[in-house]
C-alpha cells in the first residue's frame, strides 16, 4: 500500500501505459491475510462438517478428476483453487493444465485433481465459485480492454468488500489496469467532496496545503466550470466523469495536454470503444467488478 501524500502516479503520471508490462505480469501473492481469509470461505461453507460426504463416502477412498471449463472466456484464480484443497487435505494434489489468462472454450480441462474423495467433495462448491468470479472478471476485463486499447482501462473501488484483491487481480489478468486500490492509495475528490470542501478550488487547495506538492491530486468534474477550476488549481488528473464525447472534446481542448485525462461513468461493451476514439489516457469502469457475469466450470471425480 502507498502511503497518502507520496505521489504514487507521480514518476511517469504522465505516461499511465509504462506500466502496462508489469501489472499484467504480476502474479497472484498469496499473502497470510489472503490464505485467512480463503479459510474463512470454507469454514462459511461447513467445509469440514459435510454431512452428506461424510455418511455416505468412505474415509480412506480417493478420487480424481478434472475441472472443465463450460463456457468461453479467460481462466483466473487457479492459485486461489490449488490453495483450497491443499488447505482442506495436504494430500490433494492440484495440476493445472493451463496457466493463468489462457483463453478456454468449452470442454477445456483448466486442472486435474486428485487426492482423498472426502476433501474433494467439500472443497468442490468454494474452490469452483473462486475460480467462476474471477474468470469473469478477466473474461470481461479482457474484452473491454481490447476495445479501450491496451493500457487505458481501469478499474474503480466499486468492489466486494473483502475480495477486492482478488478481484483487482483478476482484472489485470485480462489485461486491465488497477486504480488506487483504496483511499489511502491516491487522492481523488469526487462530487461530495467537493460540495462539502466548498467547490473545486478550495478542495484542491486544502489537499495542497495539507499534503504538499508531491501529492498527485486527481478531481471528478462534471462541468466545463469545474475542469476549468481544476486545472487552474493544479489537478493532475482530471477525472471527467457522466459526460458527452462532445464534453469531453472540450475538455481536452481546455487542458491542452497538461494533465491526464479520465473518462468514466457507464463505460461498458455498448460505448467504450466510441469513447477510446477520443484519445484520453483512461478509461475507467465500474462494471469490470460489479457486472461482471461468472465463467462457469464443472468438477468431474471418479474413483482413483
Amino acid at each position: 500500500m502507498v502511503p497518502a501524500g507520496t505521489g504514487p502516479l507521480r514518476a511517469g503520471w504522465n505516461d499511465p501505459r509504462k506500466d502496462v508490462k508489469l501489472m499484467a505480469r504480476e502474479p497472484l501473492i498469496l499473502t497470510p491475510l489472503l490464505k485467512r481469509r480463503l479459510v474463512e470461505a470454507l469454514r462459511e461453507d461447513a467445509a469440514w462438517h459435510d454431512v452428506t460426504t461424510l455418511s455416505c463416502v468412505p474415509a480412506r477412498s480417493r478420487a480424481r478428476g478434472a475441472i472443465v471449463a463450460k463456457g468461453s472466456g479467460v481462466v483466473a484464480g487457479l492459485p486461489v483453487v490449488g490453495f483450497l484443497f491443499s488447505r482442506m487435505d495436504r494430500n490433494c494434489r492440484f495440476h493445472p493444465r493451463v496457466v493463468e489468462g489462457t483463453v478456454v472454450s468449452p470442454g477445456r480441462v483448466v486442472a486435474r485433481i486428485d487426492g482423498p474423495a472426502r476433501a474433494l467433495l467439500s472443497v468442490e462448491r468454494t474452490a469452483l465459485n473462486f475460480l467462476s468470479r474471477l474468470s469473469g472478471v478477466a473474461t470481461l476485463a479482457r474484452r473491454l480492454s481490447r476495445m479501450a486499447g491496451q493500457g487505458r482501462l481501469y478499474d474503480t473501488r466499486k468492489t466486494t468488500p473483502l475480495w477486492r484483491g482478488l478481484e483487482r487481480y483478476a482484472v489485470r489478468v485480462g489485461g486491465g489496469m488497477n486504480h488506487r486500490f483504496d483511499l489511502s492509495s491516491q487522492v481523488l475528490l469526487k462530487d461530495n467532496h467537493l460540495a462539502l470542501a466548498g467547490g473545486v478550488a478550495e478542495a484542491v487547495r486544502r489537499v495542497r496545503r495539507r499534503l504538499g506538492r508531491r501529492a498527485v491530486i486527481e478531481v471528478e468534474v462534471e462541468t466545463l466550470e469545474q475542469a476549468r477550476e481544476a486545472l487552474a488549481g493544479g489537478a493532475d488528473i482530471l477525472l471527467v466523469d457522466n459526460a458527452t464525447p462532445s464534453r469531453v472534446r472540450r475538455v481536452q481542448a481546455m487542458a491542452g495536454g497538461r494533465v491526464i485525462l479520465e473518462v468514466s461513468g457507464g463505460l461498458g461493451p455498448d460505448n467504450i470503444a466510441r469513447y477510446s476514439r477520443l484519445g484520453v489516457q483512461r478509461l475507467s469502469s465500474g462494471a469490470l467488478t460489479h457486472s461482471a457475469p461468472g465463467l462457469d466450470f464443472s468438477l468431474d471425480l471418479k474413483p482413483a
